[in-house]
């Protein structure tokens, strides 16, 4: 490439102009010429570098298939159901089996009936040994009560010369005891029995919504971030352009310069807004990859993949209709689908439910519990068994358990407790409707204000397009200066900057119009099981 001239190296124009401030003007002009800054091309490959096409519904996709937050609160989801299923336990049924030797030697300082006679003249052993197994299932019921039932066969024996009083020896007992426990005032009804399950259940309920809230803020951002990158790409495109306009203006007023029929001042002026224009165009150029690796970090690679540089190219487009909008159908379905709303109804529930468990736990204990149980003796097992089961040794009965601690100070601060969390909970709600409200009304207001400035912004381009084509006629005939032309393409860049804004404005509240409705799962057909 061939460099051009100077002006200053021109033989018909720069006669009284060879001072020191036009020798530095022309030292700038010539570290920003054409040929060392501006070739410039922000477009062509980079090497090294891979570049992606990215649309807004593989971004969301990606972003939710990688994102750790996502991963957490998915983790936390699963931990909320195993929490239901550890207070359902609590009423499975449990079986127990306790086997046990023991062998007592005893010295006996009086007579044993029917084993030493009626008087003893020195000391004699008794021997016994005992071989027991003890089967016990037991069940807590959903009304408060217990169900126990226990098996208890026994071997038994004593030293044989002290066996001549004994039926059998070694003698074999078994034992069937069959107890149910019923409480009647406290800790009595399904209902109270159950409330740890509930809430375990709404805990569910609400980390369910929480991760659906989740989803819905990594998608929201992660449109943001694109339509963000969208405007930093066109913002680029809107400086090229700034800066192809001040290159030919340039080139036109240097040919005018050689001519002698303009002044040195308006070269200068036109070479100093290229150099700016070249500026805007790094600047521009850093704003993309600033936006790229906002989005890519969103997108969650493995860090080697970060390590990489990776160009995205969005391939969605900016809407520039208006949507119909429904300020009325837009807080119903907020108020109706938004996570907050079920989080804080479930946090009312489950106050109301610890509420009504402390209400039952002022209550004294009154239970009511019945026994029966059966018995058998034989020379062995099979005979102990037979006699066990044959109903001609039993024993019955039934009692009432009643106590109430002195004062029931803790269950009354305990019930003080639960009633104001209740009265928190509903307040909470009451305020999360507000702020959803509030919050839907302002999105709405944003989406009508941003569609009006696209229309604004788009006729004052317009209009700065008819100004700046104005203005360059005016030059070209010697009725403007380069200034003025200069300071119309400044005003066209920053309305055609002000545009792009708008219209990328515009489509970032739609995006948040839809998460404040908690509608954003439904445009990319997502559901959540």
């Amino acid at each position: 490439m061939t460099r051009t001239p100077s002006v200053c190296e021109s033989s018909t124009c720069c006669p009284g102009y060879r001072g020191l401030t036009v020798f530095l003007l022309v030292g700038i002009w010539c570290l920003c010429s054409p040929a060392q800054s501006w070739c410039l091309d922000v477009s062509q490959p980079i090497p090294a570098e891979r570049r992606e096409s990215i649309s807004l519904t593989d971004a969301a996709l990606r972003a939710l298939q990688n994102n750790l937050d996502i991963s957490i609160s998915r983790h936390t989801k699963e931990s909320r159901l195993a929490d239901i299923i550890i207070e359902q336990a609590k009423f499975d049924p449990t079986l127990s089996v306790n086997g046990r030797y023991f062998r007592t030697v005893d010295p006996l300082n009086r007579p044993v009936f029917g084993a030493t006679g009626f008087q003893l003249d020195q000391i004699t052993k008794f021997d016994q040994r005992n071989h027991s197994l003890s089967v016990d299932a037991s069940k807590n019921l959903m009304t408060g009560g217990n169900i126990d039932m226990n098996y208890s066969p026994a071997r038994n024996s004593v030293n044989q010369d002290l066996a001549e009083g004994f039926l059998f020896n070694p003698a074999w007992t078994g034992g069937l005891s069959f107890t149910v426990t019923q409480p009647l005032l406290k800790n009595a009804g399904i209902a109270v029995n159950k409330t740890f399950i509930t809430v375990a259940q709404n805990n569910a309920v609400v980390e369910q919504h929480v991760f659906r809230d989740r989803v819905m803020t990594v998608i929201a951002l992660v449109e943001q971030n694109y339509w963000e990158l969208v405007y930093a790409r066109e913002n680029v495109k809107v400086a090229q352009a700034a800066l192809k306009a001040a290159e030919e203006l340039l080139a036109t007023n240097r040919i005018k310069a050689r001519a002698g029929v303009m002044s040195v001042v308006d070269v200068l002026q036109a070479e100093a807004a290229v150099a700016s224009r070249v500026e805007q165009i790094l600047i521009a150029e850093k704003a993309i990859r600033d936006e790229e690796d906002q989005l890519r970090t969103l997108l969650n690679p493995g860090e080697a993949e970060l390590r990489q540089t990776v160009r995205l190219t969005p391939v969605d487009a900016p809407i520039t209709y208006i949507e119909s909008l429904s300020l009325e159908e837009a807080i119903e379905a907020a108020i109706e689908r938004r996570p907050e709303i079920v989080q804080a109804q479930k946090q009312v529930e489950s106050s109301e439910l610890n509420q009504q468990l402390a209400r039952n736990q002022l209550l004294p204990t009154l239970s009511v519990q019945g026994t029966m149980g059966l018995s058998g003796l034989g020379s062995d097992y099979g005979g102990a068994f037979t006699r066990n089961f044959s109903g001609d040794f039993y024993n019955y009965g039934a009692g009432l358990l009643f106590s109430y601690p002195l004062g029931n100070r803790s269950a009354i601060s305990a019930f003080n407790k639960r009633r104001l969390e209740a009265k928190n909970a509903e307040a909470s709600l009451a305020s999360v409707r507000h702020q959803i409200i509030l919050g839907v009304r302002e999105a709405v207001r944003r989406v009508q204000t941003d569609f009006k400035r696209i229309e604004t912004t788009r006729s004052a381009r317009i209009l700065a397009e008819k100004q700046l084509q104005t203005e360059q006629e005016r030059l070209r005939v010697g009725l403007s200066t380069t200034r003025f032309v200069l300071d119309f393409q400044r005003d066209l860049a920053t309305a055609q900057g002000n545009e792009l804004r708008a219209i990328v404005d515009y489509n970032k509240s739609l995006s948040n119009l839809e998460r404040q409705k908690a509608t954003t799962l439904d445009r990319y057909h997502l559901e959540l099981s």
